[in-house]
């Protein structure tokens, strides 16, 4: 595994522990959940290209 691929997935456990935290919260933001959602779907779709051959 490529150390960018490491990093990436590293980023998206941490995205992943933000949303969570985020969630708990009585108030949620909203936009922020989106946001965080939409990083991690950037991340896992940039992983999944590379498992399969794209950049």
């Amino acid at each position: 595994m490529s150390n960018y691929a490491y990093r990436l997935m590293e980023r998206h456990q941490q995205l992943d522990a933000e949303l969570r935290e985020v969630l708990t919260h009585p108030a949620v933001d909203t936009r922020r959940v989106a946001r965080l959602k939409k990083l991690k779907l950037a991340i896992k779709d940039r992983l999944t290209g590379m498992m399969q051959g794209r950049r």
